[in-house]
């Protein structure tokens, strides 16, 4: 292999190892005759997860472990993109036509014995649409760019939050549970096998 080849290839590596999931390492002490178990979490999983989905979308959803979601991604982004780039050649086409109605020569939506398909105002107005149109394109895309960064950032914290509150979701889960069970009257006797 080139030596450019080789160099490429050792970038990639050093990249994609730091690319893994946040972990929470456990770490079991004993003190006395209790064992205590401590998660140490990584704070700036979130801060990295949208750093890395800022600088490419669906990078951040890899770096927390969701590869399903980065199609849903790049398919919301795409789409976005593809009504921005339709509606600028819409709008291209229109003003096209526009500028050579105004120069009186020939344009595209001019019909047969002189009658026009499309009036001169008509052109204005489409315009106008159009370009309402690529605008309104580009701010959804936008706004699909930044909700792939925070749903990077929301996945890491949520997370890093239930795992740390796990004993209290376990602990409501079983309260709601159990008071379902007495207001509905589903009681299992004690003994009894389910």
């Amino acid at each position: 292999m080139s030596v450019k080849a080789n160099i490429a290839l050792l970038i990639l590596l050093l990249l994609t190892g730091s690319l893994y999931s946040q972990v929470l390492e456990e770490d079991i002490r004993m003190e006395g005759d209790s064992i205590q178990k401590t998660q140490k979490i990584d704070v700036l999983s979130p801060s990295r997860a949208a750093f890395y989905s800022a600088i490419l979308p669906g990078l951040g959803q890899a770096y927390n472990g969701k590869y399903w979601k980065i199609p849903i991604v790049y398919g919301a982004i795409g789409t976005g993109l593809y009504f921005v780039k339709w509606n600028a050649d819409e709008l291209d086409r229109y003003e096209t036509a526009y500028k050579q109605r105004l120069a009186g020569q020939e344009d595209e939506f001019d019909g047969e014995d002189g009658n026009p398909y499309i009036s001169t105002d008509g052109l204005v107005r489409a315009q106008n649409q159009y370009k309402k149109n690529r605008d309104l394109s580009m701010f959804i895309t936008l706004g699909l760019y930044a909700l792939n960064i925070i749903e990077a950032i929301v996945n890491t914290l949520l997370v890093v939050v239930l795992s740390k509150l796990w004993g209290v979701w376990a602990l409501v889960a079983g309260a709601i549970g159990g008071a379902l069970a007495v207001l509905t009257g589903n009681l299992v006797p004690r003994g009894a096998v389910i």
